[in-house]
């Protein structure tokens, strides 16, 4: 057996990493969209 899979630095399930980073990469993409729509409607 590997010596990294015997000590595992962290326990966390990976599920809900990715989840958060699904969801802040998401949020940024959808924030830089409404700030593009918004200066294209103002101008």
């Amino acid at each position: 057996m590997n010596e990294f899979e015997k000590n595992v630095q962290s326990k966390r399930n990976d599920l809900i990493d990715s989840g958060v980073g699904f969801v802040v990469t998401f949020g940024f993409f959808a924030t830089m969209f409404i700030i593009a729509t918004v200066i294209h409607l103002a101008s």
